[in-house]
């Protein structure tokens, strides 16, 4: 009873309170100050609404670009640079995707032993990594062409702001035993030499390009709009045969070796078709490695040099005396006492012959002899014979850097001058021009044109030439030409070497210019061939550069890879044996001729 009245005095006492006797609320509100602060909601309101509308409407592509530049990037899609092919479709050049390695900035956050781990996974010293991170702003590349285990050891570090980008490296098959033939890019894909520099429009392809929304790790999680897709680059198809290629380079290598020489050069042709089936140089480079590019190894000595080709050219003069009817194989002449002087200058051969014929003088390498069939025939003659096979001419191959060589006017020409041009000094050519200028007697007469690029539509088909001699002439020095790699030759041995297979060449050992003289030390040594002698195939031409361990004759140091590079080219084309071999190897061997430099 006495909580209930308790109750009841307590709500009695509430309601007895009188709120308007409070100061407070009993003091009057002017109607102004209720109406300024609803003026100043309604302002602030109509600012939001104006802020809303300049953001959404008004300026909405000024900062969806700011927005687009923080979170979406658009990326390029690279396209695949085209493949080098052999003749028989195997990859000499080919395009492999890698991880290219890139770091935002802003992103970026790592202590010194993540910068040591990831600078040791770049391969990279650690304060050039250091001077990469802190000395830019924005993106930068730290490490392009990183292999995808590399790649993967990056990724276990979690740094935030280091991502990859696909980009294609260039491999290279074959390495240094096709460098000088495919050439190389540069790291944007782009060809610097060979075949990669003459082909590079058809090689290259064209970017596509994609927009990607990365979060703020850098990662990609979203693709947005339309991708616009690569084009990649078309194949080009050599006629190089890369096994062929590789053991000419092989032997090449081996015989510059061996006579310390200070380089040499490999070409062999198909005199079918007119492919080039070898362009072998030593010392080499491998494109893949830019620290073996050096300006001595880039060279591609086959078609860049020239030089004096000396007695290999003996065979046109004799050649040229068939053609004019003066003389005949068996034509014999007087080459006793082993020298001939022609306006004050002695011409000398190695030693003595007393008579010869014109295929002796041929087989044995007389100065003398070839002295006295070129000044029965008028200068112009012998400019037209030289001009026809191509000398003093610019090659007409698709490849950069191939040389013109020398050939001066024959109005010019001293009657010594014409002496000496007869056996190769005072005119000079590539070993390339050398090769091509043989497959006339290959031909029956025929000079034919050569190709570095394969033509789907008359691949392996007899090619047409431009006749230079008659058939006749032509079999007839090719014979000149057998008896100079057989007993009595200067190349008595090559025939013994190349077994199963009938060969035909010619040496040439030239003395160096240095100045304006001849060195009595260093020599080019030469040999230019043709195999089988019965119904010839390829033509092989070698040249090895200032051998000197002795040895410097061509039948000693050239010979021998000619030889090799005959009997393996052969087998890999399938052409069937014309000889003995059990023959070849019971033979005595027999020792060369000295030839006449």
């Amino acid at each position: 009873m006495s909580g209930n009245r308790g109750n009841r005095s307590a709500r009695n006492s509430v309601r007895s309170v009188d709120y308007a006797t409070s100061p407070l609320l009993a003091s009057k509100t002017p109607p102004w100050r209720s109406r300024f602060v609803v003026l100043l909601v309604f302002l602030s309101f109509l600012v939001l609404l104006a802020r809303a509308v300049h953001l959404q409407i008004i300026n909405t592509d000024f900062y969806q670009a700011e927005g687009e530049k923080r979170f979406v990037h658009k990326e390029s899609l690279p396209a695949s640079r085209g493949r080098i092919l052999d003749r028989n479709g195997l990859a000499l050049a080919t395009s492999v995707a890698m991880p290219t390695v890139q770091v935002d900035l802003k992103l970026f956050k790592a202590d010194t032993a993540q910068r040591k781990s990831l600078a040791k996974l770049l391969a990279m010293p650690l304060p050039e990594l250091n001077d990469r991170l802190e000395g830019n702003t924005g993106t930068v590349v730290l490490r392009r062409h990183v292999e995808e285990t590399a790649w993967a050891e990056i990724q276990k570090l979690d740094l935030k702001g280091v991502h990859q980008v696909r980009e294609f490296k260039r491999r290279y098959a074959e390495g240094e035993a096709a460098a000088h033939v495919v050439g190389f890019t540069d790291v944007y894909s782009k060809g610097i030499d060979g075949i990669e520099k003459a082909f590079n429009d058809q090689l290259v392809g064209h970017n596509g390009q994609r927009t990607v929304v990365r979060d703020r790790l850098g990662r990609v999680i979203e693709d947005v709009g339309e991708q616009a897709n690569p084009v990649h680059g078309n194949d080009v198809m050599l006629t190089i045969d890369s096994k062929v290629q590789f053991f000419a380079w092989q032997r090449l290598r081996d015989a510059v070796i061996q006579h310390g020489a200070q380089g040499g050069s490999v070409v062999v042709l198909d005199v079918q078709t007119g492919d080039i089936l070898a362009l072998a140089n030593y010392p080499s480079y491998d494109p893949a490695v830019r620290a073996t590019m050096k300006s001595a190894r880039l060279r591609n000595r086959a078609l860049t040099d020239i030089f004096e080709p000396g007695s290999t050219m003996k065979p046109f003069t004799a050649a040229m005396a068939l053609e004019h009817g003066r003389w005949t194989p068996a034509t014999r002449m007087e080459t006793a006492p082993g020298h001939i002087t022609i306006g004050g200058y002695t011409i000398r051969d190695s030693h003595p012959h007393g008579t010869l014929s014109v295929a002796e003088v041929i087989q044995k390498s007389s100065n003398v002899g070839t002295v006295k069939m070129a000044l029965q025939m008028e200068a112009r003659d012998m400019w037209g014979m030289y001009t026809a096979i191509g000398l003093g001419q610019k090659p007409r191959i698709d490849f950069p850097g191939a040389v013109t060589g020398r050939l001066r006017p024959y109005k010019s020409w001293r009657p010594v001058e014409q002496a000496t041009m007869s056996y190769g000094y005072g005119l000079s050519a590539s070993l390339f021009q050398l090769a091509r200028a043989y497959t006339v007697f290959a031909r029956d007469g025929e000079l034919i044109p050569v190709s570095l690029v394969r033509n789907p539509e008359n691949a392996g088909l007899p090619v047409g030439g431009q006749r230079v001699m008659s058939a006749k002439t032509a079999q007839q020095v090719r014979e000149m030409l057998r008896m100079a790699a057989g007993p009595g030759g200067t190349a008595a041995h090559v025939q013994q070497q190349t077994l199963g297979f009938s060969v035909g060449g010619k040496t040439g050992t030239t003395r160096k210019l240095e100045g304006k003289t001849y060195s009595t030390t260093k020599y080019n040594a030469f040999f230019v061939g043709l195999a089988p002698v019965s119904q010839p195939r390829i033509v092989v031409a070698v040249m090895v550069d200032h051998p000197s361990k002795g040895k410097f004759y061509g039948g000693d140091v050239a010979a021998p890879v000619f030889s090799q590079v005959v009997q393996q080219t052969l087998r890999i084309m399938n052409v069937a044996p014309d000889m003995d071999i059990k023959a070849q190897i019971n033979a005595k061997p027999v020792a060369a001729e000295p030839e006449s430099i």
